[in-house]
């Protein structure tokens, strides 16, 4: 491997290692399948692959790996916080919840958001409501 090679993957690296969740592969002959290039491409999304040209220098290198790096980093904590809005909440529940305690309880009340999902749990604690 070249000078040039050894200093991409090392900033491959770097690019993996700072919270991001993806890494690139250098730009190395086929006959050469070293162990850093297959862990930097084991770093990879699945339906990822990164090539980078062969005329770039060391700076426009590391700059290509880094805007993907970033990138892929991005659409990771996209997709973690759309995982986390999977939540269950109150908002489409509220309204019936309501509604019931008016046709069991006789009286109006104003389910708060903060309110346990859980239905025994919003059931014990309507007197609070």
């Amino acid at each position: 491997m070249t000078q040039r090679h050894s200093r991409e993957a090392a900033t491959d690296t770097a690019v993996a290692t700072d919270g991001g969740t993806a890494s690139g592969s250098s730009n190395t002959a086929e006959s050469e399948p070293d162990s850093a290039t297959a862990s930097l491409e084991a770093g990879l999304p699945t339906g990822v692959s990164l090539e980078l040209p062969d005329d770039a220098d060391d700076e426009e290198a590391a700059a290509i790996v880094a805007a993907i790096g970033a990138h892929l980093h991005d659409r990771a904590l996209a997709a973690a916080a759309a995982a986390a809005d999977d939540e269950e909440t109150w908002d489409e529940k509220r309204w019936a919840f309501a509604g019931r305690m008016r046709s069991q309880q006789a009286r109006d009340v104003r389910v708060p958001r903060n309110a346990p999902t859980d239905a025994w749990s919003a059931a014990g604690r309507t007197d609070r409501f």
